[in-house]
């Protein structure tokens, strides 16, 4: 079983990050708000992740790297067994929107619970934007 996280699996092109926010479906997870997105065909083979922790809500760098840290480790540690490959690919933004820090074990339920709902297509179609 393969726990990396590798670039291919992180969301770092600019253009697949402007389709998946501006025609991605969102739902809402305390702390995170989560964007979905059906990757395009000819794309990576692989579901692709995306970490942002706002500047606005967690004025330290220190903090707001700590947070991502702990998304991508859970993500990591998570992925095999909710996001199985022969799922569609998603283009999956995770957003960090609470001002406060919160622990590793919380970060940890929420994305697999996040990832859950993803693998079973259960995204509301409601867009919280």
């Amino acid at each position: 079983m393969n726990f990396r996280l590798g670039k291919n699996e992180r969301l770092h092109s600019k253009k697949l990050i402007k389709e998946l926010f501006d025609k991605g479906s969102s739902f809402f997870l305390y702390p995170f708000k989560v964007m979905v997105l059906d990757a395009p065909e000819g794309e990576d083979a692989t579901h692709q992740v995306l970490f942002s922790v706002s500047k606005k809500k967690l004025k330290k760098a220190v903090d707001r790297n700590l947070i991502k840290r702990r998304m991508r480790e859970a993500y990591r540690l998570n992925k095999a067994e909710n996001l199985a490959p022969e799922l569609p690919k998603k283009l999956i933004g995770l957003i960090y929107v609470s001002s406060e820090l919160v622990s590793y074990q919380m970060i940890e339920k929420k994305i697999t619970k996040i990832l859950k709902t993803i693998a079973e297509d259960q995204i509301p179609t409601k867009d919280n934007t």
